[in-house]
């Protein structure tokens, strides 16, 4: 085996590659060849551009030098002295980096949710999304939607498809989907169930009313990052209605919470990744394990279909120049998925 090709930025706007020696491993650990990842153009995309508030979380986690990237697929190559032989030669999923060999520390002899194995019969570039809808699953189990309530999205990139595809499963109806992408929009369902909306041609809060009967959101869900929107999409909410943000806003914003909150007595519910439960709960047993269990059932039995959301598939050497254009027009991309075979 050759060395490590690590990307990472440097310095704010460039992406580029380390060379490593392989790493010795722990007893705990074990090594894995990386066959696919996949670009975050939200998450990397905010450390890559520093486009972040001084002092945040985001500048404490997320400065430069920045190690980006959490889907990996490859598989298992070496493994330290605790772990079971039978790891040897497992294709896993991992929260792992952009590179070509990737460590993890695993515990004890069964599959955690930071080594689960990729069932057969699905392909790596199906499996390596996996992230995406795991944080997704979490957010619309946070939301407590039930059959038959009205939600809507605003934000459609791969959080928000995955959010309008999972909450038709979860009974919502009907589902209003915003964005002022007319591709993202295309992306939807063709379901009469689901209700694009594109904001610069018409105004989200007439349409909910006009195809909900005349009343407001049970759930909206905020998925854009844009925290000057969370006022607005908090007065399409119902009296008691939730507001659910899954994504990361980057900026403070300025909230009325007596007129739009306290009066209206509407819900707002965080729902990061991180509020997973780290072990099953009987009030909540929806570990990340359990929803990559999850994930991976609905792909193999085909009732989950990620691949219209694939905009380019790359070599691994291409990602400096992927990170470059997406800066210049990150709207116009979706699922990004570098090609690591033939890095060693």
């Amino acid at each position: 085996m050759g060395k490590n090709h690590v990307l990472y930025f440097p310095e704010v706007k460039r992406a580029s590659f380390e060379e490593r020696e392989l790493p010795v491993l722990n007893p705990d650990e074990v090594l894995i060849r990386t066959s696919r990842t996949l670009i975050s153009t939200g998450t990397e995309m905010t450390a890559y551009c520093g486009d972040y508030e001084a002092g945040s979380i985001w500048e404490k986690n997320f400065s430069c030098p920045y190690y980006p990237g959490y889907n990996n697929i490859g598989t298992i190559i070496d493994a330290g002295g605790n772990v079971p032989r039978n790891w040897l030669g497992r294709r896993v999923a991992t929260p792992t980096g952009h590179a070509a060999f990737t460590t993890v520390e695993v515990h004890g002899t069964e599959p955690e949710a930071t080594c689960f194995p990729v069932p057969e019969g699905i392909l790596d570039d199906d499996a390596v999304f996996f992230t995406i809808p795991l944080i997704v699953m979490n957010g619309i189990r946070r939301s407590g939607i039930q059959w038959g309530e009205s939600a809507v999205v605003f934000g459609l990139g791969l959080l928000g498809q995955f959010a309008v595809r999972f909450l038709q499963a979860c009974g919502a109806f009907p589902v209003f989907a915003v964005d002022p992408a007319t591709h993202r929009l295309e992306l939807l369902p063709q379901d009469p169930g689901v209700i694009p909306i594109n904001p610069a041609e018409t105004s989200p809060e007439e349409v909910l009313l006009r195809h909900n009967k005349g009343r407001r959101a049970d759930v909206v869900i905020e998925l854009t990052g844009n925290a000057d929107l969370i006022p607005y999409e908090a007065k399409l909410l119902r009296k008691k209605g939730r507001l659910i943000l899954l994504s990361s806003p980057k900026r403070p914003v300025l909230f009325d919470f007596h007129d739009d909150c306290a009066h209206p007595s509407i819900a707002i519910i965080g729902a990061h990744n991180y509020s997973h439960p780290e072990y099953p709960q009987p009030e909540n047993p929806w570990t990340k394990q359990r929803h990559m269990e999850m994930f991976f059932d609905l792909l193999r039995l085909g009732k989950l279909n990620v691949r219209p959301l694939v905009s380019r598939r790359l070599n691994w050497r291409d990602a400096p120049v992927a990170y470059e254009a997406l800066d210049r027009a990150r709207g116009g991309e979706m699922g990004i998925i570098l090609d690591w075979s033939d890095a060693s």
